[in-house]
């Protein structure tokens, strides 16, 4: 890629850089932000085959195939390189065109590429048979010495994870969760969604035991409220005691015939008492 700025002035070449830069950054989590500086990319260079090549892996990224699948062909024309092909071919599935990944499955490109290479013209290729419905055929085709093989490669885990799929997806559900187990031993960087596969399979079902903030405070403003509704009651019945003694001692201890009575004040308590009951 450097070689080939190089060919530009030095400033178009940097601002060109810092575009395909961001492209790379971005493609995994925020495709659409990338898929918009490789198009600014391809404005200020569209003469240059690395540039082509971004701008079709960020409208890749974006499933805007028929895009994708013109800039590969550009950056192919201009390459001569055939390391495109099995990319180029997965296009023509999302285009919905099985039978033309398929083609190109067999076409003598597929044998100028690395093992890497051809690894996933082989995934494009079982992938384009399941398209079609044809589970049995999209096994056979991943069945391969890559496949047998026990030594881990980059490979290794997407390729063991789609026979295991493909075998679920046939019903052959014991075949299915020991090649998911495969995976999983060649899957260290977590690429794969397999343990959650082999849960599926085992039954088991995970929990989620993180607790609502929000409800947890709403329950204890209700708890509180309800305290208080429970402390007020109380309150009052103690008034109410307190009343009913006050008024007791007053009938126990003073006459009202005696010429020396002399009734107690009431209390304002008593009086909101006697209040309410009224």
């Amino acid at each position: 890629m450097r070689q080939e700025l190089l060919s530009l002035p030095k400033g178009l070449a940097e601002e060109v850089s810092k575009n395909l830069v961001m492209v790379a950054r971005l493609i995994d989590d925020e495709p659409e932000q990338a898929y918009a500086y490789s198009r600014i990319a391809l404005r200020l260079a569209s003469r240059v085959a690395a540039v082509r090549e971004a701008a079709g892996f960020a409208a890749y990224a974006t499933q805007k195939y028929s895009e994708a699948l013109a800039e590969f062909r550009a950056a192919k024309r201009m390459t001569g390189s055939v390391e495109l092909w099995p990319v180029m071919a997965d296009c023509e599935r999302g285009l919905g065109r099985p039978e033309r990944a398929l083609a190109m499955a067999g076409e003598p490109e597929v044998q100028k590429l690395d093992k890497a290479g051809q690894v996933e013209m082989r995934l494009v290729a079982a992938g384009a048979r399941r398209d079609q419905g044809q589970l049995e055929a999209a096994i056979v085709t991943l069945q391969s010495p890559e496949l047998a093989s026990s030594s881990v490669q980059p490979w290794t885990a997407r390729l063991r994870y789609a026979y295991a799929d493909a075998l679920l997806a046939a019903g052959r559900e014991e075949e299915a969760r020991e090649w998911f187990g495969k995976t999983l031993e060649a899957d260290k960087d977590g690429a794969t969604d397999a343990s959650d596969r082999l849960a599926e399979l085992d039954g088991v079902e995970f929990v989620d035991a993180s607790i609502d903030l929000s409800d947890l405070a709403e329950n204890e403003n209700e708890n509180e409220d309800e305290d208080e509704d429970e402390d007020d009651d109380e309150g009052e019945d103690a008034a109410e005691i307190a009343a009913a003694e006050r008024a007791s001692d007053v009938a126990e201890y003073y006459d009202e015939d005696d010429e020396e009575y002399e009734p107690l004040e009431q209390s304002e308590a008593d009086a909101d008492v006697e209040g309410d009951k009224a």
